[in-house]
């Protein structure tokens, strides 16, 4: 400011100039603030991203991407997730393995190979073979299941009853009935563990489990009808 030798004409000048600066730093301060307020705004306006549920329970649990489903079958899982079982589930699991071990106890403690009663084994595994294809497609079909009912969920759960039927077909021959239900037994275990997803932990280890020992009764049966003398059930009767 320029001193023109009026002290009051300053003085009034120097007042106009103050408040200029000072109407100036307002409106800096009120431009920011409308600056800070309509960014504020823009932040809330932005809306969470929605996902249907049918999105997240058919294929997009885990991460999957353009494979579909077929990532999650690479999910490890531990034996020690069996304790984690249900005991309805559990127990009538381990009830169910009762047909496959009495088959080759019996014969073992009689020393003797009796084809009705590996018929009947051979049966009773067919049917649990069917039965595990089964359970895949009717988990595969409920809204919101982890599983699409896509071709490879319910094709391959219809594979194990296939497998079944030929095994029923080999009435004459026991052998290969039991080798049919042993390999669809394996299938069946193998869909459920690395190539179709969904189930839980505990019950892939008690799948597992129940597998082996079924297999192992299955593979018992057909060793005693190598080494044990081949007789009739009803004479065991007399």
């Amino acid at each position: 400011m320029i001193w023109n030798g009026d002290p009051e004409n300053w003085a009034r000048r120097k007042l106009m100039a103050e408040t200029q600066t000072q109407l100036g730093l307002c409106a800096d301060w009120q431009i920011e603030l409308i600056d800070r307020s309509a960014y504020a705004n823009k932040l809330l306006s932005f809306k969470p991203m929605s996902w249907s549920t049918s999105r997240l329970c058919h294929g997009d649990l885990g991460g999957t991407s353009k494979g579909g489903d077929r990532t999650q079958t690479k999910d490890n899982f531990s034996m020690r997730a069996l304790i984690q079982a249900p005991k309805p589930a559990l127990y009538l699991g381990v009830s169910g393995l009762i047909p496959f071990l009495s088959a080759p106890l019996l014969m073992a403690a009689t020393q003797s190979f009796y084809p009705e009663v590996a018929y009947s084994q051979m049966v009773y595994g067919a049917s649990i073979v069917s039965f595990l294809g089964g359970a895949r497609w009717g988990f595969a079909i409920p809204e919101g299941s982890p599983a699409r009912p896509d071709w490879m969920n319910l094709g391959n759960s219809v594979v194990p009853a296939l497998v079944a039927w030929l095994a029923l077909l080999c009435k004459d021959n026991v052998a290969e009935g039991a080798l049919l239900v042993i390999m669809g037994l394996g299938l069946s275990l193998h869909y459920d563990l690395t190539l179709l997803p969904g189930y839980p932990s505990w019950f892939k280890a008690m799948r597992t489990v129940l597998t082996l020992v079924a297999t192992f009764s299955l593979v018992a049966t057909l060793t005693l009808k190598k080494f044990c003398a081949e007789r009739k059930f009803k004479e065991l009767q007399n």
